[in-house]
C-alpha cells in the first residue's frame, strides 16, 4: 500500500514523532519475545476484566503486538500515513491524536469485547480516517498497482470493519477497537472542525481595528476581541496581519492545519497581551 506524494505537493520524509513511535514498539516486540507473551501481556495488554487493578494497560497495550505480520501491517499504515499529518499538525496534536484514538479502542472493546486486546490497530484506523478527511482524493496505490482514492479505501475499510465485528466473526482480530478507534478519531476531528467554524465566524465579525486577545489554555485555543483600539497592535502591524493570517487559516482549515511556528506565534501573541 503506498500513495502519490505528488497528488499532495510535499516530498515524503519520515518525522519525529512516527519514527519514535516506530522504534517503541519495534522495542515492545523484541523485548516480548524475549521476556515472553504471557508476561507481556498478563501485565501490559488491555484486559477488561483487570483495568482497575492494571490501569496502565490501556495505553501500554498500543505497543504490544501478537505477532510478526500484526506488527508489520500497523507500523507500515504508520509509516506511510503518519508523516503528512504529522507534518500538518505538528508532534504534540499528532500525538495527542494517536493516544486518543488507542483509547477509543480500549471503550469499545471494553463494552463488546471482554478479552485480551493488544496492538495498535485502533490508533491506526484513527490516522487512516484522518488522512482520508484531509486528502480524500489522493490515490492509494493497492500492492503498488491498483489506485484508489482514500477516502473510498478508507469507506471500504469501515464497512468491513463493522460487518466484521458485529457478524460475530471469530478471526481472533479485535474488530470493536478498530471501530472504537475510527468513532474516536472521527468526533476528535469534527469537535475541532466545529470549534474553528466558530472561531472563524467571530473573527469574521471582529473588525481588523479591533484589540486581539488570543489566549491559549491546556489544550485548546481561544480567541475574543472587542472594540478598544489596540495601541500595541497599530504599533505593530506586520505582526497583527500574520495572526490575522493565521485566524483565516483556521477558519479554513481548521486548528489542525497550523505549523508548529504558526503555533508558537499565537503562544507568543498570548503571553504578550497575559502580561500587558
Amino acid at each position: 500500500m503506498a500513495y502519490s506524494t505528488t497528488s499532495f505537493g510535499f516530498r515524503y520524509m519520515i518525522t519525529p514523532m512516527v519514527k519514535n513511535l516506530l522504534i517503541a514498539n519495534v522495542v515492545a516486540f523484541f523485548l516480548t519475545l524475549l521476556v515472553g507473551r504471557g508476561f507481556m501481556f498478563d501485565w501490559f495488554a488491555f484486559q477488561p476484566t483487570q483495568v482497575f487493578f492494571r490501569p496502565w494497560g490501556v495505553f501500554t497495550y498500543m505497543f504490544l503486538h501478537g505477532g510478526w505480520w500484526h506488527l508489520f501491517f500497523n507500523m507500515l499504515v504508520l509509516f506511510f500515513f503518519g508523516p503528512p499529518l504529522e507534518g500538518r499538525w505538528g508532534e504534540n496534536e499528532f500525538l495527542k491524536f494517536y493516544f486518543c484514538c488507542g483509547l477509543g479502542g480500549v471503550a469499545l472493546s471494553y463494552f463488546f469485547l471482554p478479552a485480551v486486546v493488544v496492538g495498535a490497530s485502533a490508533a491506526m484506523y484513527g490516522l487512516m480516517l484522518a488522512f482520508a478527511m484531509n486528502w480524500p482524493n489522493v490515490p492509494i496505490y493497492i500492492w503498488g498497482i491498483f489506485p484508489v482514492k482514500a477516502k473510498y479505501l478508507v469507506s471500504l475499510i469501515i464497512v468491513i470493519a463493522a460487518l466484521s465485528a458485529f457478524g460475530g466473526s471469530n478471526d481472533g482480530v479485535a474488530h470493536f477497537a478498530h471501530l472504537g478507534g475510527l468513532a474516536a478519531g472521527f468526533i476528535y476531528l469534527r469537535a475541532d472542525w466545529r470549534l474553528n467554524q466558530y472561531l472563524g465566524w467571530l473573527k469574521k465579525k471582529t473588525s481588523r481595528r479591533g484589540r486581539l486577545a488570543v489566549v491559549r489554555s491546556d489544550s485548546h485555543v481561544g480567541y475574543s476581541a472587542d472594540n478598544v483600539s489596540g495601541k500595541r497592535h497599530s504599533d505593530d502591524p506586520v505582526l497583527f496581519d500574520r495572526v490575522d493570517e493565521v485566524l483565516d487559516k483556521i477558519s479554513a482549515k481548521g486548528m489542525s492545519s497550523l505549523t508548529s511556528e504558526e503555533l508558537k506565534l499565537l503562544d507568543r501573541v498570548s503571553k504578550h497581551h497575559r502580561t500587558n
